[in-house]
């Protein structure tokens, strides 16, 4: 009996090009598989945060349980958080009004999504400098929307030139995507370059999604948000969470802050997603934002410490260059030499130390870097750290 053949036409058009190569997922995945098998894996390929969620945020959070805080809250977000949000956003420069422009959403990732959804018509150009984070280019897609990149380089610490952004501008360009901190790189955009990008967004009539996940992880300067540069905004739209800054990964909960005539779209798109955001985990944020700034302090400084150590024992094994990350917290090295001498691609490599070394970490192919990079996140302890770069010292 002859059965029926299913075509699924997968992946779809809007997907085929999105993808890239192997993913930081899909390194966990195989990492975790060769755990079962009884393997010492050291993990320095996924953004956790090691430390705790602070004791104030989960003690919150419990509280809100135990009064029964369990059903749906406002679409946006409760009135608690928002505002919360819009007076820690003052500390950057941004004056957010708690109703009229804030969005409480699943994590950053959903923040994006919604964005994007909301704003793009097919074939809607972003320019996004590159390297960049895997979401972008598949949300980007998901909304029919179509990624121009613009490579940074390596030289100039990833810090994207405003007239390489300029050139890459077409009729079709809908708005301008930036990340600072930066991951992959750790490059951290100053005022200067902001404003360059700022005046780019005026002269073409452009938006600016700024996502800064990362805001707190600025070691040598202090971050600047776009949106609080003079006349931005009407044109920024803020991407943030709760996740890198208070090791709140698993809580899921984000945030937009944008312009108050997109807010009530953004709102509507962001219900029919995910509904609201979790209710006692909006409690436990909004406390962390209030009364956790110590916990995070304590935080960027091990971060700063563990940033030096790896920065230092990666310059001293043969075939890595490294550029001083100055945010987030990860180490982005190009690995061009080694390739060569090794007659591996930077994906093989990233295997082969997975494999051999037991060492997880993400090749730069997955960031679209351009040029052989690899990813190694230094959210571990030192004494891991130490051992990782034993190993990949010995490997090599």
């Amino acid at each position: 009996m002859q059965t029926d053949t299913i075509d699924y036409r997968l992946p779809n058009s809007r997907m085929k090009d999105a993808l890239g190569g192997p993913g930081i997922r899909e390194i966990l995945t195989r990492a975790e598989a060769l755990e079962r098998q009884g393997r010492k894996i050291i993990h320095l390929e996924i953004g956790r945060p090691d430390y705790d969620s602070p004791a104030c945020g989960k003690e919150a959070a419990m509280e809100a349980l135990r009064r029964g805080n369990v059903h749906y809250t406002e679409t946006a977000g409760t009135p608690e958080l928002r505002q919360a949000i819009a007076d820690a956003a003052r500390n950057s420069g941004i004056d957010a009004d708690a109703d009229r422009q804030i969005v409480v959403t699943a994590g950053a990732i959903e923040a994006l999504a919604t964005v994007f959804l909301t704003i793009l018509e097919p074939g809607d150009e972003v320019i996004v400098p590159t390297p960049f984070f895997p979401a972008y280019s598949v949300q980007i897609a998901m909304a029919g929307g179509v990624l121009r990149q613009v490579p940074c380089r390596f030289e100039n610490g990833f810090r994207p030139d405003p007239a390489d952004i300029e050139a890459a501008i077409t009729p079709k360009t809908r708005m301008i995507l930036i990340n600072t901190p930066n991951n992959p790189s750790g490059a951290v955009l100053g005022r200067e370059e902001l404003e360059g990008i700022a005046a780019l967004a005026h002269k073409h009539g452009l938006l600016i999604v700024s996502d800064e996940c990362y805001e707190k992880f600025s070691y040598e300067r202090p971050h600047v948000s776009i949106a609080s540069l003079p006349g931005m905004s009407e044109r920024a739209l803020v991407v943030n969470a709760a996740s890198k800054t208070f090791s709140m990964t698993g809580w899921r909960v984000g945030w937009l802050i944008l312009p108050g005539a997109i807010k009530p779209y953004a709102a509507k798109c962001h219900q029919h997603l995910t509904t609201c955001v979790t209710s006692f985990a909006q409690a436990g944020v909004a406390r962390a934002l209030r009364d956790g700034e110590d916990d995070v302090r304590r935080m960027i400084a091990g971060y700063r410490e563990r940033r030096d150590f790896l920065v230092s024992r990666l310059r001293n094994i043969r075939g890595f260059e490294v550029a001083m990350p100055q945010g987030a917290f990860y180490v982005f090295p190009r690995v061009s030499q080694l390739t060569r001498r090794l007659g591996l691609s930077v994906t093989a490599l990233a295997g082969r130390l997975l494999e051999e070394a037991g060492v997880a970490l993400v090749p730069g192919d997955a960031f679209h870097a351009q040029g052989e990079f690899l990813r190694l996140a230094y959210c571990r302890p030192l004494e891991e750290l130490a051992e990782a770069a034993d190993r990949i010292e010995n490997a090599l």
